[in-house]
């Protein structure tokens, strides 16, 4: 952890960054890795609602859409953990690095009794990105 209320995390994935972007604006794909329905309107402003299932709701919504290289969106709980929609921030930024992308994802604005349920979280999530992506490039 970068600080107490950040997550950050990075991780190299066998897929170029175009790929790997939309992986987080295409409802499709999106559901490849996480969630079990999904609205998205990736502009600035854009809605951002994910169910993760049916207890836990994440909604925020898209501060930055700068394809293939950065993507920031805010994010809470609609329902699920007591943190409020917007509460905190979410931002992406994708290098090409190889034959592949680095991505260097960050989670700050965290009051620090979430940060560690968030923290698992993206490490149980990100994973199934990665394999998600590399399947997609393959």
């Amino acid at each position: 952890m970068a600080e107490s209320d950040s997550i950050m995390r990075e991780l190299y994935i066998d897929a170029p960054p175009e790929t790997v972007f939309a992986f987080f604006v295409d409802p499709d794909k999106l559901l490849q890795w996480k969630g079990m329905r999904c609205e998205l309107d990736p502009r600035p402003g854009g809605v951002f609602r994910l169910e993760i299932d049916e207890a836990n709701i994440v909604r925020g919504e898209y501060i930055a859409v700068e394809s293939p290289r950065r993507l920031v969106l805010t994010w809470g709980w609609e329902s699920g953990p007591p943190l409020p929609p917007g509460a905190s921030m979410v931002t992406v930024v994708l290098t090409a690095q190889a034959n592949g992308t680095l991505l260097r994802l960050v989670h700050t604005g965290l009051p620090p009794p979430f940060v560690v349920a968030h923290t698992t979280g993206w490490d149980h999530y990100l994973p199934r990105l990665v394999a998600a992506a590399e399947s997609a490039s393959g």
